[in-house]
């Protein structure tokens, strides 16, 4: 029997939970070629999002459409590897089609064809030196704009870890290059979204950077818990169990929601189910599931500081008012100075997200690690 949870790999048709409202925004966004930016903490289901909207393009014959994964490109020439590769493959599914729009594209960059055996998958490698300055990547950036001109379609052009370009070595030359051009472009709609909420927020709503303003900010809410209980019991009733909506409801409030962890701690519950789902399993599902993350959440806590710990500790807490004295007695965290140099230090390591009006865990289990077991 399939297992009928998935996490950590992307939530495709039945798996796919709600996001109906989102959908349809990033849909029309796409048709209207309206630039969009995802932002949310992490494994809140962005991927999977932007897979669904583009299932939902599919049988739109006037659209091209490329999902571009960045998180391994850690150079400009990297990038710009990657981009071609899949701008290509997006546009022409035939190998000789592939080869012949690589050699009209960017045959001035000595492409270079490289195959894999063992699953016939092919892709380009640049046979010159980024670094030599003769050559301009120009032409790759307006790349989609003039296929889909030629082509006579649209192109939607997603691409995911984008805050990746902050890292690069010109990081603002390399943003305000790729505004410049695809700013122009009216025949091509992006998407860009990413694994880090604090940096694409910097990007994309920081007036002093080359993208401010540059489209559409689609800020993602929690799935609700209704959303979870229909879905949760559904899935059970499916594979011939059964679980009650209190229970289902449990197992979204264990896990405050997260998409992620909703999605394992209820394939445990199903795992250890064998027809009739009792709230002892559920207990004994969530309390499996910490111990299995305890390791993971011992070695974050080897790379911080005491005052760090404390800072988390009080967030896990649900502490607002970090710099009164009071709390800053109680966790011992110095002086109400020390407290933005610690909320930039775990938002760069990516353990909290500040909020409009809280400072939060990035990670529920985390949290309640911290508060029950640490």
């Amino acid at each position: 029997m399939e297992i009928p949870f998935v996490y950590g790999k992307i939530a495709d048709g039945s798996n796919f939970t709600d996001r109906t409202q989102d959908t349809e925004k990033l849909v029309n966004n796409f048709k209207g070629l309206v630039n969009t930016v995802i932002i949310s903490p992490r494994r809140w289901g962005k991927t999977s999002l932007v897979n669904h909207a583009l299932q939902r393009m599919s049988n739109e014959n006037d659209y091209l459409l490329c999902q571009i994964d960045i998180f391994n490109c850690r150079t400009e020439a990297q990038f710009y590897q990657a981009y071609v590769n899949a701008l290509l493959k997006a546009s022409y599914t035939k190998m000789d089609e592939f080869i012949a729009a690589a050699k009209k594209y960017v045959g001035a960059f000595g492409p270079k064809l490289t195959l894999s055996d063992s699953n016939m998958q092919y892709e380009l490698a640049f046979g010159i030196d980024f670094k030599d300055k003769q050559y301009s990547y120009d032409e790759i950036l307006d790349l989609p704009q003039q296929i889909a001109l030629e082509r006579g379609k649209k192109f939607i052009v997603c691409i995911d870890e984008f805050q990746n370009v902050s890292s690069y070595e010109d990081a603002l030359g390399f943003q305000r290059k790729l505004r410049a051009h695809w700013q122009r472009h009216n025949q091509v709609g992006y998407c860009m979204f990413g694994s880090k909420r604090h940096m694409l927020l910097d990007i994309f709503s920081n007036y002093e950077m080359p993208f401010y303003k540059f489209g559409d900010i689609l800020f993602l809410d929690k799935i609700g818990e209704q959303e979870w209980v229909s879905f949760i019991t559904d899935r059970f009733s499916q594979t011939g169990k059964r679980i009650s909506t209190t229970q289902a409801s449990r197992i979204a409030q264990y896990v405050a929601c997260h998409p992620y962890y909703v999605q394992q701690l209820a394939q445990l519950v199903w795992l250890r189910t064998e027809t009739v789902c009792k709230d002892t399993l559920i207990d004994a599902a969530f309390e499996a599931l910490v111990g299995q993350l305890s390791l993971l959440f011992s070695n974050i806590i080897d790379t911080l500081t005491a005052k760090q710990i404390s800072f988390l500790q009080a967030i896990a807490q649900g502490e607002r008012n970090f710099s009164s004295r009071e709390v800053l007695s109680k966790y011992q965290l110095g002086t109400s100075a020390n407290i933005k140099n610690l909320r930039k230090a775990m938002q760069d390591k990516d353990l909290i997200d500040v909020m409009p009006n809280s400072i939060q865990l990035q990670d529920p289990l985390f949290a309640y690690w911290l508060t029950h077991k640490y």
